[in-house]
């Protein structure tokens, strides 16, 4: 493609020149077509694609930007930019421009912004920003890619309003918790307080009842007087053992009752509950047998509560059997490397139970005849404190019966095995000679018991002094700790819950007179949960013994005691 120019001459001639603008025409042809295509792309575009020059003014206008701001394309062409923003921004892009037609540099944003826009109706509305600077011979231009985000910025809104409120709600919430919170471990104190308190206040008269029975036993009494003391003894026990069995079930359920760790030979607990048993077994005329295995190792849980689930079945099956035998048997379900899971057996030939009785055995305060004509007496507790301990201990309960021909109730636990070689644990002191040793070895030695109870106080006095002991008394632990400054005690037996000083304070101060380091100070409390004894032993205290006591567990914690200092 070849352009013609005419070039005059001084003489009045014309030169032609010819020149080759094929490549110029393409440009302009490609540049055309470009044009097109960003213009064709630009249009279809929902967002607005607006093209400003170095002076503010719109060169360019797509249908997104008209949808946009309201305005079409020949209403915004040649208008000033700032018709697009509200009034309190168009002076510092005023200031802008200004600085740019100055030959002064723009501010070009590279990331989008948020903005504020506004519409030809003059309502504002966020939107985001994409600028870019371009510049060609014919001059600088601006070309922004513009979003409204109106939907945008209301979901986050909403999304921020929701989050408020959950906010909000989850704030309620946990205040209503922690309130709930607080409201049980209020009810969990108070719960335990009561308990504490019921055992030791039934315990404190039931002491003093049981005391004074053993001491009158002493006594040259009629055939007649005897049976009458027997009565009460039978009587008292009984009605402790309801006690024990209520307070039991409450501290289950509670979570009060802590399990010991404690070496266990199921030989000798079988023995145990069969020689408690035994006389009882022989006066209906009752066959009481064992079976049981020897085991090459040592297992470990805590022998007491398994004693007491073992005696809670056998005193139950000795009460319906009439003839024949009651059989105490241990069998080895599973074994681990680390723990064996025994099953306590207890059958017997006794008058066996309907199938309809079966699911409340174990109920606790159900029995399987709750009639006003039954025949055995009870509280239907004993089966329910045997489920709850094997429970505890890992295990479950059942039993299986035929009416007329017998039953066998059966529980299992888990016990740890140790490596040790088994070895039976033989007392040096019997309970049956306890109180014949404190006489033969310590005969003369003075003692101090403290206790508020005026009861209480006597029947210890007199059971110690009927061991041939010297016996002070104090009413609380503040006259106990001034008369140990006055006289050097060889023991102390101590209550825990005491007007005006209580033992655990007695006993800290106690301890910390000359001499009294190592003296015996026994805890000799009504307070019977595990967490008392554990408070009385970081007290200080050498030794726990529960009201209501025999004479000979109290005889026998004084030998410990005695022992224990005479060895150190």
């Amino acid at each position: 493609m070849l352009e013609l120019r005419g070039v005059p001459l001084p003489n009045g001639g014309l030169v032609s020149i010819y020149i080759d603008i094929t490549q110029r025409k393409q440009a302009e042809i490609a540049l055309r077509k470009s044009e097109e295509q960003f213009r064709a792309i630009a249009q279809s575009a929902n967002d607005a694609i607006v093209t400003a020059d170095g002076s503010g003014q719109i060169v360019n206008w797509n249908h997104g930007a008209e949808a946009i701001f309201g305005y079409s394309e020949a209403e915004a062409i040649g208008q000033d930019l700032t018709i697009l923003m509200p009034a309190r921004f168009r002076k510092p892009h005023l200031a802008g421009l200004s600085r740019v037609r100055e030959g002064g540099k723009p501010r070009v944003m590279g990331a989008p912004v948020e903005l504020n826009g506004q519409r030809k109706d003059g309502s504002e509305f966020p939107l985001e920003l994409s600028l870019a600077q371009w510049e060609i011979p014919e001059g600088q231009f601006f070309t922004g890619v513009i979003r409204d985000i109106t939907g945008r910025k209301e979901i986050e809104r909403q999304l921020e309003n929701q989050k408020a409120h959950l906010e909000e709600l989850v704030a309620i919430r946990t205040a209503e918790l922690t309130s709930a919170l607080e409201a049980a471990q209020l009810a969990d104190k108070a719960k335990s307080a009561f308990l504490a308190n019921m055992s030791h206040e039934i315990r404190t008269p039931m002491n003093g009842i049981l005391g004074m029975v053993h001491i009158l036993r002493r006594d040259g009494l009629t055939t007649r007087q005897v049976q009458r003391l027997d009565t009460i003894d039978t009587s008292a026990q009984h009605l402790l053992a309801i006690i024990n069995d209520i307070l039991d079930l409450s501290k289950i359920e509670a979570d009060k009752l802590v399990l010991e760790e404690a070496p266990v030979a199921l030989g000798s607990l079988l023995n145990n509950v069969s020689s408690i048993l035994g006389e009882r077994a022989r006066g209906k005329g009752l066959r009481l047998l064992i079976e049981t295995e020897s085991l090459p190792y040592q297992m470990s849980g805590d022998p007491t509560r398994l004693q007491q689930a073992l005696l809670n079945y056998a005193t139950n099956v000795l009460k319906f059997t009439e003839k024949g035998s009651v059989t105490l048997r241990t069998v080895i379900d599973q074994e681990t490397d680390e723990s064996v899971q025994v099953r306590f057996e207890v059958e017997d030939t006794g008058i066996g139970i309907a199938p309809e009785a079966l699911p409340r055995l174990f109920r606790a305060f159900e029995q399987a005849d709750n009639s006003t004509t039954r025949k055995y007496g009870g509280t239907g507790l004993g089966l329910a404190i045997t489920r709850r301990l094997a429970e505890l201990m890992g295990g479950e309960v059942g039993v299986e019966s035929t009416p007329g021909v017998g039953s066998t109730f059966w529980f299992t636990v888990r016990l740890k095995k140790k490596s040790e070689p088994v070895k039976e644990r033989v007392p040096t002191v019997t309970n049956d000679d306890a109180e014949t040793q404190v006489r033969k070895l310590h005969q003369g030695k003075r003692i101090l018991v403290v206790d508020d109870e005026p009861i209480n106080r006597e029947v210890a006095q007199i059971q110690l002094e009927g061991a041939g002991l010297h016996v002070d008394v104090a009413e609380d632990g503040a006259q106990a700790v001034a008369m140990a400054q006055d006289v050097a005690y060889a023991a102390i037996f101590m209550d825990m819950q005491m007007p005006n000083v209580d033992g655990l304070e007695a006993t800290r101060q106690i301890r910390m007179l000359p001499g009294y380091r190592e003296t015996p100070v026994i805890a000799m409390t009504a307070n019977a949960f595990a967490d008392d004894k554990a408070r009385c032993l970081e007290a200080g205290m050498s030794d726990f013994v529960t009201k209501p006591f025999a004479p000979d567990q109290i005889y026998t914690a004084l030998l410990r005691g005695l022992d224990r200092r005479g060895r150190q």
